[in-house]
Formats: C-alpha cells, structure tokens, sequence
C-alpha cells in the first residue's frame, strides 16, 4: 500500500488508468539495472527515479570529465574527476529520497555482469561502445531479463527492446551481427548533441515504464530517429535463426 506521501508525490501518475496504485505500487518494487551513466544513463536514471522506481543499480567506472557536461545533466564543475555512477546517485538521492539506488562504480564484465543480472527485473544499456552492448545482449538471453538498448551519435538516434521471455524476440545480435571489422562510432569519434540523447533516453525511461506496469511494449521494432528532420522511422526486425546468441544454433 502507498503512503500518503507517495500518493501526493505520484499522483500525477497515478490518476493514469494505465498506471494508478497497482502499477506505482510495482515501480516502487521493481528493480533496474542502468549501463553507463552518461549522456544517456543521466536522463534515463532520472526519469526513473522521479516515476518511483524503487530499486536502481548504476554501473559506471569512469570518471566525469569536463567534456560530458554538455549532455550529462546530473554533473556540474564540482564532479569533474569523481566517478560517474557516485555523482549520479548522489544527486538522485537528493531528488528523491525514498528509493534506494546501489553504485556499481566499475565496468559490468562477463564476471561481474551475472551476478546483477540476477537481481534485477529490466536492464537499460546506456552505454556507448558495442562490446559492452554484445555482452549485455548476451547476459539478458542468458538470464532471461528484457534489455532496453538506446544509442545516439550525432544527430540520429536508436531505440531497440529484446525480451528474451518472448521466443520469437529479435536480440541485438539478429540486428548487428558480431563483427572485428565494425566500425567504432561513438560521441568521441563523431560527436554528439545532447537533446538527442535526451529523446533517445526519454523513450528508454518510457520502455521501462511501461515493461514494469505490465503495459503493452512493442517487441522486433528498431525505432529510428533524424534529428535534423524530427522524424522517426520505425523498423520491424525478425529473429534469425542462424544468431549466434539467440537463434537456433545458441539454443542447442
């Protein structure tokens, strides 16, 4: 049951019939896990915690740097050098006090990545490099937890749910195939503008929302955005049965 201060903090939402007690009663107890609290992880983290997420984990092993702060609306001048996931609980903390967030100040790996995986009820990869989002694909198959992937270089951004629980659920690797050969297209390598990010980081945070209050979320959808033209172009994807992660060869 809600206390009465949950019930005037939430009552925006609440008076949604797509949420109402029942749904911000399991935002309280679901349990998040954020990958990369950067120009993505900023906002996604912040949404969740003002809705009442109730659990969060914030992985990040770097530090802020002066760069970041142009997109990375949780740090000020005062962060600069102190770790990314500290700063950001700190200041979420501060917004909301009532939920509990643990800090995971070094990188998610193939050892460490199990453990969380365990624990939690959504993952959101925010992070910026492909390694870590092949190994984040692969721990939620594993695992069985749906995966919120978002991205964003330049001006264009991406959007992309896998729910392992659905069997015919398209995973990362169906859309990018593992190769030594990708480009590394990044923030550092080309740049990027922070309110693209936040769009990007909005509909993560509305993924998650929505997953978590047992509404309807669309699966083998890449979701496009130009920010340029202000257009989204949405993609139907289809699981491969030759996927190295998730088709039919993985499952033997």
């Amino acid at each position: 049951m809600l206390s009465n201060n949950e019930q005037l903090r939430y009552s925006r939402q609440i008076m949604l019939n797509q949420i109402g007690e029942a749904g911000q009663q399991a935002l309280r107890n679901a349990k998040v896990l954020i990958v990369g609290m950067g120009g993505l992880g900023n906002p996604t983290a912040l949404y969740l915690a003002s809705a009442g997420v109730g659990n969060l984990y914030l992985a990040d092993g770097d530090n802020v740097e002066i760069s970041n702060l142009p997109r990375q609306i949780l740090f000020s001048e005062n962060d600069l050098q102190n770790n990314k996931a500290d700063v950001a609980s700190e200041k979420l903390q501060q917004q909301n006090p009532e939920i509990n967030i643990e800090v995971i100040d070094e990188m998610l790996d193939a050892e460490l990545g199990p453990y969380y995986l365990d624990l939690v009820d959504v993952v959101i990869d925010c992070s910026d490099n492909i390694a870590t989002r092949y190994l984040m694909n692969q721990l939620c198959l594993e695992h069985k937890v749906p995966l919120i992937v978002g991205a964003a270089t330049g001006f264009d951004g991406q959007h992309l749910l896998v729910d392992p629980r659905n069997p015919d659920s398209a995973c990362y690797q169906c859309l990018f195939p593992a190769s030594e050969k990708a480009p590394v297209n990044n923030c550092q390598s080309i740049g990027i503008l922070g309110p693209v990010l936040a769009i990007i980081a909005g509909m993560q945070s509305l993924t998650a929302i929505k997953l978590l209050t047992a509404n309807k979320v669309a699966v083998n959808q890449l979701s496009l955005f130009d920010g340029l033209s202000n257009q989204w172009r949405q993609f139907t994807l289809n699981k491969q049965a030759t996927c190295p992660a998730c088709g039919r060869a993985a499952s033997k």
